[in-house]
Order: C-alpha cells, then sequence, then structure tokens
C-alpha cells in the first residue's frame, strides 16, 4: 500500500525565523578569524586569485563547534582531509578535460558521495554543502596538472590555520561544548516538567528532552575515558536530567533552570549543589565506552536513496543550465545538492528558503557591489563581513542565512578579476530557480522506500531494548551494571525511534507506516524507561500515576 502524495506542499511558517543558537557568535568569528589572514596574505602578495584554494581550507573552521575539543580536534582533521581530498578529485579532472558535461557528471558523484559521508557520520552543520560548493567550482577553474600539487599545498596550509583556529577556545573553556550540551539538556527537562507529564504538548516535550538528554550524552561519551573532576559533574547532572524526564511530577523546573544557567560563562560546575548520593547512577558510562561503533558501511546503507537522490538532481540540475547556456553550471549544482534533507517535504521547505535567500541575496549583492569594487583590501573585506553574517543569521533560518552568502559566494569569483555584475546576478538567479525545480522534481521521483525498512527497524530496536530492561526490572537483584546500561540502550533506542519517525512520515510514495505502533512503543517504552529510573534509586516513587506491572512485564 503507498501513501497518497499530499494535496499541496506547506508553505506556512517556512520563513518563520527562530532563536538564534547559544553560540552563534563562535562559527561566526572562528570563519571570519580563518578566512581573514590567508586572503589578506594574498592581497600582499599581489596573488588574490589563488583566494578559491586557501577558502577550501578556511571553511573548514566551520565545523565541529558542537564536539568536545578531544572529539573536535579528530573531526577537524577528517574534514580537512575530505575537503582536500574532493578538491583534488576536482582539480585532477579540471586539468584532464574541459568537457562541461564530464564537469557535470563527476561533480554529481562527487556531492552524493559528500552527502552520504556527511550523513552518515553525522558531521552536523553545515553539512555537505561547502564540500560541495568548493569541489564544484574547482571543476570549472582552469587548471594544469602541474599546477595541482600547489594548489592542493594552499588548501591543506589553510586547513591546518582553520585546525588551529577551531582548537583555540579550549585553551580558555576546555568544557565548554559539554556544558553547553548538559545546559540544553536540563532546559528541555525543564519544559516537560512544566508539563507535569500530562499537559498538552507533553509527549512532545518528553521526545525533546530525551533527544537533548542522548545528544547531551554522547557528547561526554565522544571524550572517551577521561574522567575528572567536572566531567562527573556533568554526569551527575544528566542524571538529575534522566530522573526528571521519568518523574515530571515531583521535579522542580526551577531548579534545573538554575543549574543550567550556572554551567554558562566560565564558572565551574564543580560549586553546582547537585545530589550525589547514588554510587552506582554512572555504571553504564564505562559500558556504553565499551561498546563498539557500527562500521561505516552499515551507516552508509540506508542512505542510498538519498545519495542517489543528490547525484541525479545535482546532474540534472548541471545539465539544464548547460542546456540553457548559463555560464556557472555549478551554481545549479550546489543549489541541488543543498536542497537535500531526510525526506521530500524538508527538501520541499529547503528548498523555499534557498530560493527566496538567494534572490535577496542577490539584490544585496548589486548595493555591495560598488563598495567591493572599490580596491581589493575592499573586496577582501566585504568577504569577511559576509562570511560572519552568514554564519551569525543561519542559525534563525536557512534564508535568513543565504542573504549573506549568495553576494559572498559572487565575490568569491571575483577574486581573479572583476566581472560584469548584470551577469553575475542573471547567471546566479538562474542556476538557483533551475536547481531548485531540477532538485526537488529529483527528489519526488527517486522514492526512498527504505524510510519504512528503516523505521521497522529502529520499532524492533526499540521493542528489543523495552524488553531487556523489563527483563531486569523483573529481576529481584538485578545487576546495577547491567540495568544502567539498559537504561541507556532503551533511552537512545527511543530517541532514535522518534527520529526515524519523523524522517519516514515526510517521505512519499511508500506504503502506509506504522503510526499505531509507535506511538505505543514510546510510550511502553517511556513508562519502561521511568520504571528503570526508579528502580536505581534515582527518583521518587510517589506521584507517578503512569507506571504499573505492565511497564515491567516483558
Amino acid at each position: 500500500m503507498s501513501s497518497a502524495i499530499p494535496h499541496r506542499l506547506p508553505l506556512a511558517g517556512i520563513l518563520r525565523l527562530g532563536r538564534p543558537s547559544d553560540i552563534w557568535f563562535k562559527p561566526a568569528l572562528s570563519v571570519v578569524a580563518a578566512v581573514a589572514p590567508p586572503n589578506l596574505t594574498l592581497l600582499a602578495l599581489g596573488r588574490l586569485d589563488l583566494a578559491m584554494y586557501t577558502m577550501a581550507g578556511s571553511l573548514c573552521a566551520l565545523y565541529g563547534h558542537n564536539r568536545p575539543y578531544a572529539a573536535r580536534a579528530r573531526t577537524l582533521v577528517w574534514v580537512v582531509l575530505g575537503m582536500v581530498a574532493g578538491v583534488a578529485a576536482a582539480l585532477v579532472t579540471a586539468s584532464l578535460t574541459s568537457d562541461a558535461v564530464i564537469l557535470v557528471t563527476v561533480g554529481a558523484v562527487l556531492a552524493a558521495a559528500q552527502k552520504a559521508v556527511c550523513d552518515a557520520t553525522r558531521i552536523g552543520p553545515p553539512g555537505n554543502v561547502i564540500f560541495t560548493f568548493i569541489s564544484s567550482a574547482s571543476l570549472f577553474a582552469p587548471q594544469t596538472l602541474g599546477e595541482v600539487p600547489g594548489h592542493l599545498a594552499l588548501a591543506l596550509a589553510a586547513g591546518a590555520w582553520s585546525w588551529l583556529v577551531g582548537m583555540a577556545p579550549g585553551l580558555v573553556r576546555p568544557h565548554g561544548p559539554e556544558r553547553r550540551a548538559t545546559a540544553q539538556a536540563l532546559n528541555a527537562t525543564a519544559a516537560y516538567a512544566e508539563t507535569r507529564g500530562i499537559r498538552e504538548g507533553h509527549a512532545g516535550a518528553r521526545a525533546a528532552g530525551a533527544a537533548a538528554i542522548h545528544a547531551a550524552w554522547q557528547s561526554l561519551l565522544a571524550v572517551g575515558d577521561r574522567p575528572d573532576a567536572t566531567r562527573r559533574a556533568l554526569e551527575r547532572l544528566l542524571v538529575r536530567a534522566e530522573v526528571a524526564l521519568a518523574a515530571p511530577a515531583d521535579t522542580d523546573p526551577a531548579q534545573l533552570r538554575a543549574w543550567a544557567g550556572q554551567l554558562r560563562g566560565l564558572r565551574r560546575p564543580l560549586s553546582l549543589d547537585i545530589p550525589g548520593e547514588y554510587a552506582d547512577e554512572l555504571l553504564g558510562v564505562d559500558t556504553e565506552l565499551a561498546l563498539p561503533r557500527p562500521p561505516l558501511r552499515r551507516r552508509l546503507a540506508p542512505l542510498v536513496p538519498i545519495a542517489a537522490r543528490t547525484a541525479i538532481g545535482c546532474a540534472l540540475a548541471g545539465y539544464a543550465s548547460l542546456a540553457l547556456g548559463v555560464g556557472r553550471p555549478y551554481w545549479a549544482l550546489v543549489t541541488a545538492a543543498s536542497l537535500y534533507q531526510a525526506n521530500v517535504t524538508l527538501t520541499w521547505r529547503r528548498g523555499v528558503q534557498r530560493v527566496v535567500g538567494n534572490v535577496v541575496g542577490v539584490l544585496v549583492f548589486a548595493a555591495l557591489a560598488p563598495l567591493a569594487h572599490a580596491n581589493a583590501l575592499a573586496l577582501v573585506l566585504c568577504c569577511a563581513a559576509l562570511n560572519f553574517g552568514a554564519e551569525a543569521l543561519i542559525g534563525r533560518n536557512y534564508w535568513l542565512g543565504s542573504i549573506c552568502v549568495t553576494p559572498m559566494a559572487l565575490l568569491i569569483t571575483e577574486f581573479a578579476h572583476v566581472q560584469d555584475s548584470t551577469e553575475l546576478m542573471t547567471d546566479r538567479i538562474a542556476d538557483t530557480l533551475l536547481g531548485a525545480i531540477v532538485g526537488f522534481v529529483a527528489a519526488v521521483a527517486v522514492t526512498n522506500r527504505r524510510a519504512g525498512d528503516r523505521l521497522e527497524q529502529a520499532l524492533t530496536e526499540a521493542e528489543r531494548a523495552r524488553e531487556s530492561a523489563a527483563r531486569l526490572l523483573a529481576e529481584a537483584r538485578p545487576d546495577p551494571r547491567a540495568l544502567d546500561g539498559a537504561r541507556r540502550g532503551l533511552a537512545a533506542a527511543l530517541v532514535d525511534l522518534r527520529a526515524t519517525a519523523d524522517a519516514a512520515a515526510g517521505e512519499w510514495w511508500q506504503r502506509a507506516l506504522p503510526e499505531d505502533r509507535v506511538v505505543l512503543a514510546e510510550q511502553s517504552g517511556h513508562r519502561t524507561l521511568a520504571a528503570t529510573v526508579r528502580r536505581q534509586g534515582l527518583a521518587p516513587r510517589q506521584h507517578d500515576p503512569g507506571t504499573t506491572t505492565e511497564d515491567i512485564r516483558p
């Protein structure tokens, strides 16, 4: 049975502005610190035409800001190597052929690979778009094979500088990312506690709280087995957040928010009054650290339909641009690549945001062009300011950030020489519309029936995790380490189930989803999770009407 195609595509709320990220200024300042010195150095040397290659490494500074510094160090190394690998493939191809059809085809294949790897590794924002933007532009840069090593060296050097920029804040606030993640978990569970577990919106608040807690635990686990006083305090705070999720009626939301507020700034969490009388509450951390990560091949398998959409959509967008005679087909390719989200509905939303942001951004370019054309220094400074603006605004809504990204991309094309502004603006608008339309059509045409299969798998895993926890609860004296591991496994399975269900719900052309089974699995799973928390002695037993013997029955 197939789901019917929606009668209309949603427009409400697509352009609504959200709250800025708590650390919006960090990526904004980092990218300026990473981009400006290489560009100013090239300007002083009179070789601003090489800035495209240093930009490849400089833009790596956008990644990893939500990761602990030990994990960020590894992440940024892989980001730089991945960026340089993409540029290398593009430059070698450009040096071997000037056939635009071949170049677009290679760009589409690279875009699909970058999308799949970024999603599988959960690299986080800005995801694959920056990789695709750089590699696609490199494909259309005139190149000889002998020039490639030097250009790659520039990208690698700028990438090394980006690594230093990304790691520098750790000297001042070494636990900053973990503290922010813990604060977000506390605030999310405080919002759920305010519903008392029964008021309107409690289900959504509970899911948001569970996701925030899981993300915070992953942040701590990403550091590895490095216990210290600060991390121990953060772990205990996350246990308090888990207690709030299990017993919202017995939780003081104000206390949770107070702890979250004290985690901000440079104050140490060691001074917080955190209950710590539970000796076994953190036993599951060691268990989870010992679990092997699924191999990359297994994580890539569910992403095959999304990768196929990306490859086909990007290729068709580039070919359409070539057929219409637009001078820069890689802009259409990048537009298509930027659309693809977890499902068709989210892809549609991103397409609308991209078109609106790019059209307004072209108008901003028209206003800035006279200033940027005054001299090369003005051009470099305008690009730096737009880099800052893009990262400062994109967290509120994608279209708002695109208002800065679009003129920045247009100005970057003028690093080698000033070009006709009217032609640039016309090409950009044409490629944006082509990329958005063709890219969305490809998303609709390339079905993702694996979304339903992935939901069935997530349901099975959640039900197994619940049964495992229930069996332990039925024992007279369950092993504390096993019980804590079961609690963490069930919590992770429920978070994955909700994310998978949301993604599948926005897909078209698939069989009917087992919505009732999902709701039942979530309800029973969260009741069992609450019973597990109480069995460990972490939460009070009174005032919680939602638990019965059914909650722990295998």
